[in-house]
Order: structure tokens, then C-alpha cells, then sequence
């Protein structure tokens, strides 16, 4: 069984998949910091969950505050052991504490520069030591000069949401799962044809979920994701996805998915969250939240 939570941090993301294998990965870190006590919950709740687990990875999509903040935090909680990210030498004019940390791990013994289609051990090779954490890298294609040009932009300080990553996350006779990151639709357009997009069961939408990170048709058609999760941007900055089966965090508050062979079990913090698109498999009450229905992969 392997679960994959997306925690409700306000304007941001972050993520965490208990593998069933000897792994666990946190992907991006958006601690509310002005809020002591959630960080310390969200915090512990990432040790707990981790606990027993061989090999723990972050993965860093890109280094837009609202992917890093409260990262030295979670470093002095939690050591950072192996930090997955695009090698990259982006800029701020005004560099917060925790993109200076980032900048640290980024550049430092720990890190492990993420491209399309690497490699890594437990990554996604196992050994006699333990299987393989089913996560592989589709993007960058670090000789696209598409990328190339977005590198040089974040190296000059301006965004960095089109040097995101794009993660693949599969689980045996279960779940597939991508996260994009903040990559926005003109870019997207751009390295179209360039990415190997496969069948998704579950997409995390791209820039929390705003219009200015519409997925493109051509890009759903091919993924044909069954559920599309909408991340925690202002309603009126969302892209719905009509016609599509979609999850919005800013009603569902937390979000885990519990995967399981052929099916995925969805739980929410709230109390009056719904997806009619979701049926009853009949799953029990559960730490990860309350259960709102499953759908088949």
C-alpha cells in the first residue's frame, strides 16, 4: 500500500508519498510559518509517517517561495538527506532565509540533479537491499533550448516556475501520478512534442491550479488523467477543467490517497467536502481523514 497526501498549506504546495517500498519522499515544502503550531503538526506528522522507512528523498520542483518555504525548518526537524532537484543557478532580488537554504542544499554534497530520464538507485532501480521507489523524471530535457532559456531567465532573478520538473510516480498494478510543478500553458506549448507524457490516474495540476498553468488539451488528451487535483490559488484564478473529473484542495483541505492494487481510496479534512464522481468501495474510517469515496486505476 503506498499513500500519497497533498497537504492543505494555504498559497502553495506540498507533498508526501509513503511508498510501499523502504521509501519516503517529500515533494516541495510550503510551511505556513505565521502559523507555529501547523507547521510543528505538519512537521511531525512527516516524521511519523516516515518512521521505519530506509531512505527518505525531498524533491524540490523549483524554488518559488511557495515551494520552499520553512525548508530550513523542516531540515532541523527532519535532516534532509538526499535532495533531488534540477541543477539550476537561480536568483532572487530579494532572497528570503529559505531560498538562501534552498541555494545551500541545492549547490552542496546532498544534492542529486534531476533530468529526464535518469537514473538512481531506489529512485527507480531496486537491489537486494530494497525496491525502487517507482518515482522517474520526464522532464527537463536539460539540451532543450526552450529550458535552457527559462535557466537563464531564473538565473537573472525572474521566475523560475518554467525550470520545474515534471514527476512520475507509478505503483505496481496500482496508481500513476505526475506532479508538474508551476510550469505555465505558454510553455507548455512550447516543448510540446518533447515530453513523454504516459497515462496518468492522477495529475496534480500545475501552478496550484491556476489558469496561467492550464494544462494544454493536447497534453490531457494524451495523459487522460481520471482525476485532476486542483491545488489551494484564489477560486477566481483556478482553471476548472470542465469536462474533467477534478479534486479542489481549497474545499477538501488535506488530501490522501490511499493506493491500493486496482483502486485508489480518497480522505479529506474536511467535514463537508464531496465528489460525486467518486463511488463508496466501502473503505473504513482512517487516520488519514475522512473517506469521501475511491476510483479504479
Amino acid at each position: 500500500m503506498t499513500v500519497i497526501k497533498s497537504v492543505s498549506v494555504g498559497l502553495g504546495d506540498m507533498y508526501y508519498i509513503r511508498h510501499e517500498s523502504d521509501n519516503f519522499t517529500i515533494i516541495d515544502c510550503m510551511l505556513p510559518v505565521n502559523d507555529a503550531n501547523r507547521c510543528e503538526e505538519i512537521v511531525d506528522e512527516l516524521i511519523e509517517e516516515s518512521s521505519g522507512k530506509g531512505i527518505t528523498r525531498f524533491i524540490s520542483t523549483h524554488p518559488d517561495q511557495d515551494h520552499v518555504q520553512g525548508i530550513e525548518y523542516l531540515d532541523l526537524r527532519m535532516p534532509i538527506a538526499n535532495f533531488y532537484v534540477v541543477k539550476n543557478s537561480a536568483t532572487k532580488n530579494e532572497p528570503t532565509d529559505d531560498f538562501e537554504h534552498y541555494c545551500k542544499l541545492r549547490d552542496g554534497s546532498k544534492a542529486f540533479y534531476i533530468r529526464k530520464g535518469c537514473s538512481r538507485r531506489w529512485m527507480n532501480q531496486g537491489d537486494e537491499t530494497r525496491g525502487s521507489a517507482g518515482i522517474n523524471v520526464l522532464w527537463p530535457d536539460v539540451n532543450n533550448p526552450d529550458f535552457k532559456a527559462a535557466l537563464t531567465l531564473a538565473e537573472m532573478g525572474e521566475s523560475p516556475n518554467n525550470i520545474s520538473c515534471i514527476i512520475k510516480y507509478v505503483l505496481n498494478n496500482g496508481v500513476t501520478a505526475l506532479w508538474m510543478g508551476d510550469l505555465e500553458t505558454d510553455f507548455m506549448e512550447k516543448i510540446d512534442g518533447h515530453v513523454d507524457l504516459p497515462q496518468v490516474d492522477l495529475l496534480f495540476a500545475p501552478h496550484h491550479g491556476r489558469k496561467s498553468g492550464r494544462i494544454p488539451a493536447a497534453w490531457l488528451e494524451e495523459m487522460n488523467p481520471t482525476v485532476i487535483v486542483l491545488g489551494e490559488a484564489p477560486s477566481d484564478h483556478l482553471h476548472y477543467y470542465k469536462g474533467w473529473n477534478t479534486i479542489t484542495q481549497n474545499k477538501a483541505g488535506d488530501i490522501a490517497f490511499d493506493c491500493v492494487t486496482g483502486r485508489v481510496d480518497v480522505y479529506v479534512s474536511s467535514n463537508t467536502y464531496y465528489a460525486d464522481h467518486l463511488y463508496d468501495a466501502g473503505a473504513s474510517a482512517h487516520h488519514l481523514g475522512r473517506y469521501v469515496g475511491s476510483f479504479d486505476v
